[in-house]
């Protein structure tokens, strides 16, 4: 089982329905394919909810396919995190993927 250890979190109103464990924007929607992110979502939240947001420490995060260990992430456009392309860095994985769904750490 895997652990997060939060520093920071925040709330935020969310603006679409957002999943627990994965990327949410600064507008306060699930991360678009390559979008900034504030955090993770620490629940389930559907829109015009008051969101909690996990942004700095040791989160967990959905991945989106097979990630490397030490890996820099980005979104994907389900909000999952997926090897940095082209996008904006969401983190640095502190843990590999094998396939996508599963849940891992990553450090931001």
């Amino acid at each position: 089982m895997q652990t997060e250890q939060i520093l920071m979190a925040t709330s935020e109103k969310a603006t679409t329905a957002l999943k627990r464990q994965r990327l949410v924007n600064f507008q306060g929607g699930q991360a678009g394919d390559g979008e900034a992110t504030l955090g993770t979502a620490n629940a389930d939240y559907s829109p015009g909810e008051q969101a909690g947001v996990n942004t700095h420490g040791s989160l967990l995060v959905e991945a989106g396919a097979a990630i490397a260990q030490g890996a820099q992430v980005q979104s994907d456009a389900q909000g999952r995190a997926i090897t940095l392309a082209s996008g904006v860095a969401a983190g640095r994985t502190r843990d590999a993927a094998t396939a996508a769904g599963e849940i891992i750490r990553i450090m931001r």
